[in-house]
Protein backbone atom coordinates (compact mmCIF):
# COMPACT_ATOMS: atom_id res chain seq x y z
CA UNK A 1 0.00 0.00 0.00
CA UNK A 2 1.43 2.99 -0.85
CA UNK A 3 2.06 5.17 2.64
CA UNK A 4 1.41 8.67 3.89
CA UNK A 5 4.55 10.88 3.98
CA UNK A 6 5.80 14.41 4.53
CA UNK A 7 6.94 16.60 1.58
CA UNK A 8 10.71 16.40 0.78
CA UNK A 9 11.83 19.50 -1.13
CA UNK A 10 14.39 17.73 -2.25
CA UNK A 11 12.92 15.01 -4.25
CA UNK A 12 12.45 15.91 -7.94
CA UNK A 13 9.72 14.04 -9.54
CA UNK A 14 10.29 11.91 -13.02
CA UNK A 15 8.97 12.81 -15.98
CA UNK A 16 5.43 10.91 -16.45
CA UNK A 17 5.93 11.31 -20.36
CA UNK A 18 9.53 9.71 -20.08
CA UNK A 19 9.50 5.92 -21.26
CA UNK A 20 12.93 5.58 -19.88
CA UNK A 21 11.95 6.66 -16.24
CA UNK A 22 10.14 3.28 -15.84
CA UNK A 23 11.39 -0.12 -15.16
CA UNK A 24 7.74 -1.59 -15.71
CA UNK A 25 4.28 -0.03 -17.22
CA UNK A 26 1.23 -1.74 -16.15
CA UNK A 27 0.14 -2.49 -19.49
CA UNK A 28 3.76 -4.80 -19.39
CA UNK A 29 3.23 -6.15 -15.95
CA UNK A 30 -0.28 -7.62 -17.04
CA UNK A 31 0.84 -9.23 -20.12
CA UNK A 32 3.85 -10.63 -18.22
CA UNK A 33 0.97 -11.86 -15.95
CA UNK A 34 -1.58 -13.21 -18.58
CA UNK A 35 1.76 -14.82 -20.20
CA UNK A 36 2.65 -17.05 -16.94
CA UNK A 37 -0.58 -18.10 -16.49
CA UNK A 38 -0.80 -19.30 -19.92
CA UNK A 39 2.45 -21.51 -20.24
CA UNK A 40 1.50 -22.75 -16.09
CA UNK A 41 -1.86 -23.99 -17.64
CA UNK A 42 -0.59 -25.01 -20.47
CA UNK A 43 2.44 -26.97 -18.72
CA UNK A 44 -0.47 -28.32 -16.42
CA UNK A 45 -2.63 -29.08 -19.16
CA UNK A 46 0.10 -31.53 -20.83
CA UNK A 47 0.98 -33.26 -17.68
CA UNK A 48 -2.45 -33.74 -17.06
CA UNK A 49 -3.38 -35.51 -20.55
CA UNK A 50 -0.50 -37.71 -19.66
CA UNK A 51 -1.50 -38.97 -15.93
CA UNK A 52 -5.32 -38.94 -16.89
CA UNK A 53 -6.72 -40.99 -19.59
CA UNK A 54 -10.47 -39.18 -19.11
CA UNK A 55 -10.55 -36.35 -21.53
CA UNK A 56 -13.32 -34.73 -19.62
CA UNK A 57 -11.60 -34.95 -16.32
CA UNK A 58 -8.59 -33.96 -17.84
CA UNK A 59 -10.19 -30.60 -19.64
CA UNK A 60 -11.61 -29.93 -15.96
CA UNK A 61 -8.81 -29.96 -13.72
CA UNK A 62 -7.12 -27.53 -16.62
CA UNK A 63 -10.02 -25.21 -16.34
CA UNK A 64 -9.85 -25.49 -12.37
CA UNK A 65 -6.11 -24.77 -12.97
CA UNK A 66 -6.46 -21.86 -14.83
CA UNK A 67 -9.53 -20.33 -13.09
CA UNK A 68 -7.34 -20.39 -9.93
CA UNK A 69 -4.15 -18.84 -11.64
CA UNK A 70 -6.15 -15.95 -13.42
CA UNK A 71 -7.64 -14.79 -9.63
CA UNK A 72 -4.20 -14.76 -8.50
CA UNK A 73 -3.02 -13.18 -11.23
CA UNK A 74 -5.45 -10.54 -10.83
CA UNK A 75 -5.03 -10.47 -7.16
CA UNK A 76 -1.22 -9.48 -8.15
CA UNK A 77 -2.30 -7.50 -10.29
CA UNK A 78 -4.45 -4.90 -8.69
CA UNK A 79 -3.12 -5.19 -5.22
CA UNK A 80 -0.99 -2.05 -5.69
CA UNK A 81 -3.76 -0.31 -7.70
CA UNK A 82 -5.71 -0.85 -4.52
CA UNK A 83 -3.24 0.64 -2.39
CA UNK A 84 -2.65 3.49 -4.65
CA UNK A 85 -6.63 4.67 -4.67
CA UNK A 86 -6.57 4.16 -1.55
CA UNK A 87 -3.85 6.32 -0.16
CA UNK A 88 -5.17 8.90 -3.12
CA UNK A 89 -8.81 8.33 -1.43
CA UNK A 90 -6.67 9.24 1.59
CA UNK A 91 -4.96 12.67 0.35
CA UNK A 92 -8.27 13.64 -1.49
CA UNK A 93 -10.35 13.56 1.36
CA UNK A 94 -7.82 16.15 3.38
CA UNK A 95 -7.66 18.67 0.48
CA UNK A 96 -11.56 18.36 0.56
CA UNK A 97 -10.92 19.77 4.28
CA UNK A 98 -8.61 22.41 3.22
CA UNK A 99 -5.71 20.38 4.74
CA UNK A 100 -2.58 20.07 2.12
CA UNK A 101 0.08 18.95 4.50
CA UNK A 102 -0.11 15.51 3.40
CA UNK A 103 2.14 13.98 1.06
CA UNK A 104 2.30 10.57 -0.60
CA UNK A 105 5.25 8.00 -0.75
CA UNK A 106 6.15 7.13 -4.09
CA UNK A 107 7.60 3.96 -4.29
CA UNK A 108 6.69 2.94 -8.12
CA UNK A 109 7.83 3.45 -11.64
CA UNK A 110 4.64 3.27 -13.36
CA UNK A 111 1.95 4.99 -14.41
CA UNK A 112 0.97 4.99 -10.77
CA UNK A 113 3.81 6.63 -9.42
CA UNK A 114 3.14 9.00 -12.03
CA UNK A 115 -0.05 9.78 -10.48
CA UNK A 116 0.95 9.90 -7.03
CA UNK A 117 3.94 12.48 -8.02
CA UNK A 118 1.34 14.49 -9.62
CA UNK A 119 -0.80 14.34 -6.50
CA UNK A 120 1.82 15.61 -4.62
CA UNK A 121 2.86 18.69 -7.09
CA UNK A 122 -0.89 19.63 -7.07
CA UNK A 123 -0.76 18.78 -3.07
CA UNK A 124 2.11 21.19 -2.93
CA UNK A 125 0.91 24.03 -5.15
CA UNK A 126 -2.18 24.20 -3.13
CA UNK A 127 -0.30 24.26 0.10
CA UNK A 128 2.06 27.46 -1.10
CA UNK A 129 -0.98 28.90 -2.73
CA UNK A 130 -3.08 28.71 0.77
CA UNK A 131 0.45 29.74 2.64
CA UNK A 132 0.65 32.78 0.56
CA UNK A 133 -3.12 33.57 0.96
CA UNK A 134 -2.58 33.46 4.77
CA UNK A 135 0.29 35.74 5.03
CA UNK A 136 -1.35 38.04 2.35
CA UNK A 137 -4.44 38.01 4.49
CA UNK A 138 -2.48 38.19 7.52
CA UNK A 139 -0.93 41.69 6.26
CA UNK A 140 -4.30 42.96 5.47
CA UNK A 141 -5.81 42.38 8.43
CA UNK A 142 -2.72 43.81 10.66
CA UNK A 143 -2.74 47.13 8.26
CA UNK A 144 -6.54 47.17 8.75
CA UNK A 145 -6.28 47.02 12.18
CA UNK A 146 -3.39 49.33 12.63
CA UNK A 147 -6.03 51.87 10.11
CA UNK A 148 -6.93 55.29 12.40
CA UNK A 149 -10.27 55.09 10.42
CA UNK A 150 -13.01 52.91 11.68
CA UNK A 151 -14.09 49.94 9.54
CA UNK A 152 -17.41 47.74 9.62
CA UNK A 153 -18.22 45.19 6.74
CA UNK A 154 -21.51 43.75 7.04
CA UNK A 155 -23.64 41.54 5.31
CA UNK A 156 -26.77 42.89 3.01
CA UNK A 157 -28.72 41.89 5.68
CA UNK A 158 -26.88 44.10 7.81
CA UNK A 159 -24.56 41.08 9.82
CA UNK A 160 -21.24 42.50 10.86
CA UNK A 161 -18.83 40.01 9.66
CA UNK A 162 -15.91 42.22 9.89
CA UNK A 163 -14.34 45.29 12.36
CA UNK A 164 -11.18 46.90 13.20
CA UNK A 165 -9.85 47.77 16.09
CA UNK A 166 -10.87 51.70 15.53
CA UNK A 167 -14.41 51.23 15.53
CA UNK A 168 -14.44 48.75 18.88
CA UNK A 169 -11.95 51.75 20.47
CA UNK A 170 -14.52 54.40 19.42
CA UNK A 171 -18.24 53.54 19.46
CA UNK A 172 -18.21 49.72 21.34
CA UNK A 173 -16.03 50.09 24.46
CA UNK A 174 -13.29 47.36 23.01
CA UNK A 175 -15.86 44.90 22.36
CA UNK A 176 -16.11 42.98 18.94
CA UNK A 177 -19.05 43.37 17.33
CA UNK A 178 -18.68 40.65 14.32
CA UNK A 179 -21.71 38.51 14.22
CA UNK A 180 -24.46 41.27 15.24
CA UNK A 181 -26.74 43.18 13.43
CA UNK A 182 -26.20 46.71 12.99
CA UNK A 183 -29.62 47.82 13.59
CA UNK A 184 -28.91 46.37 17.24
CA UNK A 185 -26.38 48.18 17.62
CA UNK A 186 -27.79 51.95 16.69
CA UNK A 187 -28.73 52.03 20.00
CA UNK A 188 -24.83 52.17 21.38
CA UNK A 189 -23.46 54.92 18.73
CA UNK A 190 -24.29 58.59 19.17
CA UNK A 191 -27.91 59.93 18.07
CA UNK A 192 -26.29 61.71 15.09
CA UNK A 193 -23.76 59.03 13.88
CA UNK A 194 -26.97 56.59 14.46
CA UNK A 195 -29.26 58.66 12.76
CA UNK A 196 -26.81 59.19 9.51
CA UNK A 197 -26.20 55.21 9.37
CA UNK A 198 -29.64 55.15 9.51
CA UNK A 199 -30.55 57.33 6.72
CA UNK A 200 -27.55 56.15 4.50
CA UNK A 201 -26.09 59.74 4.50
CA UNK A 202 -22.40 60.41 3.86
CA UNK A 203 -20.22 63.24 4.41
CA UNK A 204 -19.50 65.11 7.75
CA UNK A 205 -21.16 64.01 10.88
CA UNK A 206 -21.19 66.78 14.18
CA UNK A 207 -21.07 64.47 17.04
CA UNK A 208 -21.63 66.13 20.55
CA UNK A 209 -19.81 64.95 23.04
CA UNK A 210 -19.40 65.68 27.23
CA UNK A 211 -15.89 67.27 26.82
CA UNK A 212 -15.98 68.77 23.29
CA UNK A 213 -17.52 67.86 19.93
CA UNK A 214 -16.39 65.29 17.69
CA UNK A 215 -16.09 65.21 13.62
CA UNK A 216 -16.37 62.55 11.42
CA UNK A 217 -16.52 61.88 7.36
CA UNK A 218 -18.78 59.15 7.01
CA UNK A 219 -18.87 56.95 3.89
CA UNK A 220 -20.31 53.99 2.44
CA UNK A 221 -19.62 51.55 0.00
CA UNK A 222 -21.62 48.22 -1.88
CA UNK A 223 -19.77 45.46 -4.03
CA UNK A 224 -20.45 41.79 -4.32
CA UNK A 225 -18.00 39.15 -3.22
CA UNK A 226 -18.43 35.55 -3.84
CA UNK A 227 -22.26 36.39 -5.42
CA UNK A 228 -23.39 37.94 -2.08
CA UNK A 229 -23.59 41.94 -1.67
CA UNK A 230 -21.52 43.41 0.47
CA UNK A 231 -21.73 47.16 2.64
CA UNK A 232 -18.50 49.05 3.59
CA UNK A 233 -19.06 51.44 6.65
CA UNK A 234 -15.84 53.83 7.04
CA UNK A 235 -16.01 56.60 9.64
CA UNK A 236 -12.75 58.41 9.40
CA UNK A 237 -11.85 61.12 12.56
CA UNK A 238 -11.40 64.51 11.56
CA UNK A 239 -12.22 66.45 14.91
CA UNK A 240 -7.99 67.34 15.11
CA UNK A 241 -7.37 67.62 11.59
CA UNK A 242 -11.40 70.35 11.44
CA UNK A 243 -9.60 71.99 14.31
CA UNK A 244 -6.48 72.52 12.77
CA UNK A 245 -7.89 74.26 9.75
CA UNK A 246 -10.21 76.05 11.51
CA UNK A 247 -7.37 77.79 13.37
CA UNK A 248 -5.57 78.05 10.18
CA UNK A 249 -8.09 79.99 8.72
CA UNK A 250 -9.39 82.20 11.45
CA UNK A 251 -5.78 83.29 11.60
CA UNK A 252 -5.79 84.02 7.95
CA UNK A 253 -9.05 85.74 7.83
CA UNK A 254 -8.13 87.79 10.89
CA UNK A 255 -4.23 88.76 9.28
CA UNK A 256 -6.64 89.42 6.05
CA UNK A 257 -8.92 92.00 7.83
CA UNK A 258 -6.55 93.78 9.76
CA UNK A 259 -4.65 94.36 6.54
CA UNK A 260 -7.59 96.24 4.76
CA UNK A 261 -8.26 97.90 7.90
CA UNK A 262 -4.65 99.08 8.00
CA UNK A 263 -4.77 99.93 4.64
CA UNK A 264 -8.17 102.15 4.83
CA UNK A 265 -8.19 103.19 8.72
CA UNK A 266 -4.79 104.97 8.07
CA UNK A 267 -5.37 107.15 5.28
CA UNK A 268 -8.81 107.91 6.53
CA UNK A 269 -6.88 109.24 10.08
CA UNK A 270 -4.23 110.90 7.69
CA UNK A 271 -6.87 112.73 5.46
CA UNK A 272 -9.36 113.37 8.84
CA UNK A 273 -6.69 115.59 10.32
CA UNK A 274 -5.59 117.35 6.99
CA UNK A 275 -8.99 118.24 6.63
CA UNK A 276 -9.22 119.62 10.07
CA UNK A 277 -6.03 121.35 9.21
CA UNK A 278 -7.62 122.73 5.58
CA UNK A 279 -10.60 123.74 8.15
CA UNK A 280 -8.64 126.37 9.70
CA UNK A 281 -7.00 127.74 6.71
CA UNK A 282 -10.09 127.37 3.81
CA UNK A 283 -9.08 125.72 0.78
CA UNK A 284 -11.79 124.26 -0.72
CA UNK A 285 -10.04 122.08 -3.73
CA UNK A 286 -8.05 120.65 -1.40
CA UNK A 287 -10.76 120.00 0.92
CA UNK A 288 -12.71 118.23 -1.34
CA UNK A 289 -10.18 116.14 -2.53
CA UNK A 290 -9.48 115.19 1.07
CA UNK A 291 -13.06 114.37 1.75
CA UNK A 292 -13.62 112.00 -1.78
CA UNK A 293 -10.50 109.85 -0.98
CA UNK A 294 -11.97 109.53 2.78
CA UNK A 295 -15.14 108.43 0.90
CA UNK A 296 -13.28 105.98 -1.58
CA UNK A 297 -12.19 104.29 1.36
CA UNK A 298 -14.43 103.71 3.40
CA UNK A 299 -16.57 102.52 -0.11
CA UNK A 300 -13.97 100.35 -0.46
CA UNK A 301 -14.12 99.27 3.29
CA UNK A 302 -17.53 98.20 3.20
CA UNK A 303 -17.62 96.33 -0.43
CA UNK A 304 -14.54 94.79 1.55
CA UNK A 305 -17.03 93.82 4.52
CA UNK A 306 -19.42 93.33 2.56
CA UNK A 307 -17.84 90.38 0.38
CA UNK A 308 -17.48 88.53 3.67
CA UNK A 309 -20.66 89.01 4.96
CA UNK A 310 -22.25 87.45 1.71
CA UNK A 311 -20.22 84.71 2.21
CA UNK A 312 -20.51 84.09 5.49
CA UNK A 313 -24.71 84.52 5.15
CA UNK A 314 -25.21 82.46 1.54
CA UNK A 315 -29.28 81.94 2.32
CA UNK A 316 -30.55 78.52 1.27
CA UNK A 317 -31.12 78.24 -2.66
CA UNK A 318 -34.80 78.32 -3.78
CA UNK A 319 -35.14 76.35 -7.03
CA UNK A 320 -37.78 76.72 -9.84
CA UNK A 321 -38.23 75.97 -13.57
CA UNK A 322 -36.19 78.88 -15.91
CA UNK A 323 -36.24 79.15 -18.97
CA UNK A 324 -32.85 79.81 -20.98
CA UNK A 325 -33.17 82.23 -23.55
CA UNK A 326 -34.79 84.57 -21.00
CA UNK A 327 -31.90 84.13 -18.53
CA UNK A 328 -29.17 84.30 -21.28
CA UNK A 329 -30.42 87.34 -22.29
CA UNK A 330 -30.53 88.67 -18.84
CA UNK A 331 -26.85 87.89 -18.47
CA UNK A 332 -25.89 89.46 -21.72
CA UNK A 333 -27.54 92.81 -20.50
CA UNK A 334 -25.07 92.61 -17.34
CA UNK A 335 -21.81 91.32 -19.22
CA UNK A 336 -20.83 90.29 -22.93
CA UNK A 337 -20.23 87.11 -23.87
CA UNK A 338 -21.14 84.57 -26.36
CA UNK A 339 -23.32 82.15 -26.26
CA UNK A 340 -21.85 78.69 -27.48
CA UNK A 341 -23.98 75.96 -29.54
CA UNK A 342 -27.50 76.01 -29.20
CA UNK A 343 -29.72 76.87 -25.92
CA UNK A 344 -31.29 73.39 -24.40
CA UNK A 345 -35.02 73.31 -25.34
CA UNK A 346 -35.18 71.70 -21.67
CA UNK A 347 -35.70 74.21 -19.17
CA UNK A 348 -33.27 74.94 -16.05
CA UNK A 349 -33.96 74.23 -12.84
CA UNK A 350 -31.96 76.03 -9.83
CA UNK A 351 -32.25 79.79 -8.01
CA UNK A 352 -32.02 82.26 -10.59
CA UNK A 353 -30.80 85.14 -8.57
CA UNK A 354 -27.57 83.37 -7.21
CA UNK A 355 -26.76 81.59 -10.28
CA UNK A 356 -27.04 84.87 -12.23
CA UNK A 357 -24.48 86.44 -9.71
CA UNK A 358 -22.13 83.27 -10.10
CA UNK A 359 -22.24 83.53 -13.43
CA UNK A 360 -21.58 87.65 -13.47
CA UNK A 361 -18.58 86.61 -11.70
CA UNK A 362 -16.97 84.05 -13.41
CA UNK A 363 -17.93 86.04 -17.03
CA UNK A 364 -16.14 89.19 -15.58
CA UNK A 365 -13.52 87.49 -13.99
CA UNK A 366 -12.55 86.31 -17.84
CA UNK A 367 -12.76 89.48 -18.92
CA UNK A 368 -10.40 91.04 -15.96
CA UNK A 369 -8.06 88.15 -16.72
CA UNK A 370 -7.19 89.48 -20.70
CA UNK A 371 -9.41 87.88 -22.81
CA UNK A 372 -11.68 89.41 -25.79
CA UNK A 373 -15.30 89.30 -25.24
CA UNK A 374 -15.64 87.59 -28.23
CA UNK A 375 -13.44 84.95 -27.06
CA UNK A 376 -15.58 84.69 -24.03
CA UNK A 377 -17.93 81.73 -24.26
CA UNK A 378 -21.05 80.42 -22.22
CA UNK A 379 -22.39 76.78 -22.87
CA UNK A 380 -24.97 75.39 -21.34
CA UNK A 381 -25.64 72.01 -22.11
CA UNK A 382 -28.30 69.49 -20.17
CA UNK A 383 -28.74 65.69 -20.43
CA UNK A 384 -28.66 63.91 -16.99
CA UNK A 385 -27.20 66.89 -15.22
CA UNK A 386 -27.33 71.01 -16.14
CA UNK A 387 -23.06 71.91 -16.97
CA UNK A 388 -22.95 75.89 -16.90
CA UNK A 389 -20.13 76.40 -18.78
CA UNK A 390 -17.79 79.84 -19.13
CA UNK A 391 -14.60 79.87 -20.97
CA UNK A 392 -12.08 82.86 -22.34
CA UNK A 393 -8.87 83.02 -23.91
CA UNK A 394 -6.95 85.16 -20.75
CA UNK A 395 -3.86 84.39 -18.79
CA UNK A 396 -5.52 81.30 -17.37
CA UNK A 397 -3.60 79.63 -13.99
CA UNK A 398 -0.22 78.72 -12.87
CA UNK A 399 0.28 75.15 -12.10
CA UNK A 400 0.90 76.11 -8.24
CA UNK A 401 -2.37 78.29 -8.18
CA UNK A 402 -4.93 76.25 -9.67
CA UNK A 403 -4.96 73.67 -6.94
CA UNK A 404 -5.77 76.58 -4.42
CA UNK A 405 -8.16 78.80 -6.85
CA UNK A 406 -11.55 77.27 -4.87
CA UNK A 407 -9.94 77.78 -1.28
CA UNK A 408 -11.59 80.52 0.53
CA UNK A 409 -9.43 83.68 1.32
CA UNK A 410 -6.38 82.41 -0.93
CA UNK A 411 -5.67 85.52 -3.11
CA UNK A 412 -2.63 86.24 -5.39
CA UNK A 413 -4.39 89.86 -5.96
CA UNK A 414 -2.91 92.72 -3.62
CA UNK A 415 -6.33 94.06 -3.30
CA UNK A 416 -8.21 90.25 -3.59
CA UNK A 417 -10.17 88.85 -0.97
CA UNK A 418 -10.15 85.53 -1.74
CA UNK A 419 -13.64 84.93 -1.91
CA UNK A 420 -14.87 85.04 -5.86
CA UNK A 421 -14.44 81.19 -6.72
CA UNK A 422 -14.74 79.76 -3.61
CA UNK A 423 -18.53 81.70 -3.03
CA UNK A 424 -19.07 80.45 -6.85
CA UNK A 425 -18.49 76.76 -5.20
CA UNK A 426 -20.32 77.34 -2.35
CA UNK A 427 -23.65 78.54 -4.92
CA UNK A 428 -23.18 75.25 -6.82
CA UNK A 429 -22.61 73.14 -3.59
CA UNK A 430 -25.51 74.60 -2.21
CA UNK A 431 -27.78 73.30 -4.82
CA UNK A 432 -26.25 69.63 -4.73
CA UNK A 433 -23.93 70.76 -7.55
CA UNK A 434 -20.00 70.74 -8.01
CA UNK A 435 -17.62 73.35 -9.13
CA UNK A 436 -14.78 72.81 -11.54
CA UNK A 437 -12.09 74.88 -12.43
CA UNK A 438 -9.29 74.19 -15.33
CA UNK A 439 -7.29 75.35 -18.10
CA UNK A 440 -7.90 75.38 -21.75
CA UNK A 441 -4.96 73.44 -23.78
CA UNK A 442 -5.03 76.34 -26.32
CA UNK A 443 -4.64 79.08 -23.34
CA UNK A 444 -7.01 80.60 -21.37
CA UNK A 445 -9.73 79.12 -18.58
CA UNK A 446 -12.92 76.85 -17.76
CA UNK A 447 -15.10 76.72 -15.47
CA UNK A 448 -17.93 73.82 -15.17
CA UNK A 449 -20.98 74.43 -13.13
CA UNK A 450 -22.47 71.23 -12.87
CA UNK A 451 -26.36 71.14 -11.07
CA UNK A 452 -28.49 68.40 -10.50
CA UNK A 453 -31.92 68.07 -12.44
CA UNK A 454 -34.94 67.83 -9.89
CA UNK A 455 -36.77 64.31 -9.54
CA UNK A 456 -39.47 63.76 -11.82
CA UNK A 457 -42.33 65.75 -10.03
CA UNK A 458 -45.68 67.41 -11.73
CA UNK A 459 -44.04 71.25 -11.28
CA UNK A 460 -45.63 73.79 -12.10
CA UNK A 461 -44.80 76.05 -15.89
CA UNK A 462 -41.59 77.76 -16.22
CA UNK A 463 -40.95 81.05 -14.69
CA UNK A 464 -38.97 83.43 -16.64
CA UNK A 465 -35.99 85.03 -14.92
CA UNK A 466 -37.68 88.48 -15.17
CA UNK A 467 -40.34 87.09 -12.90
CA UNK A 468 -37.95 85.90 -10.19
CA UNK A 469 -38.68 87.46 -6.83
CA UNK A 470 -36.17 90.47 -6.17
CA UNK A 471 -33.24 88.62 -3.99
CA UNK A 472 -31.62 89.43 -0.71
CA UNK A 473 -28.99 91.06 -2.46
CA UNK A 474 -28.75 91.70 -6.48
CA UNK A 475 -24.88 93.21 -6.16
CA UNK A 476 -22.72 91.06 -8.34
CA UNK A 477 -19.95 89.02 -6.30
CA UNK A 478 -16.64 90.54 -6.07
CA UNK A 479 -14.12 89.01 -8.78
CA UNK A 480 -12.56 86.08 -7.87
CA UNK A 481 -8.33 85.80 -7.58
CA UNK A 482 -6.67 84.67 -10.26
CA UNK A 483 -2.80 84.45 -11.37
Amino acid sequence: MASIETPDPSRSPRDPTSAAARRWSLDGRLGLLVAGATVTTGAVAVVVSRWLDHAGLALLVVALVGIFLALYASRVFLRPIHSVLAALSNGVEAMRDTDYSLSLAVDRDDELGDLLRLYNEVSSAMRDERQSIYQRELLLDTVIQASPLALLLTTDRGDVIYDNAAARRWFFRGRRVAGENVEDLLPSLPPELATALRDGREGLIGVEHADEPEVFHLSHRWFDLNTRRHHLILLERLTREMNRKEVETWKKVIRLISHELRNSLGPIASLARSGRQLGQLPDPDRLARVLATIEERAAHLESFISGYARFAKLPQPRPEPILWPTFVAQLQATESFVAAGSLPSTPGHFDSAQIEQALINLLRNAREAGSPPEAIELEIRVDHEQVLIVRDRGDGMSPTVLPSALLPFYSTKRSGSGLGLPLCREIAEAHGGSLRVGNRPQGGLEVAMVLPLPRPTVAPPPRTASEEPAADSTEPIAAPDRS
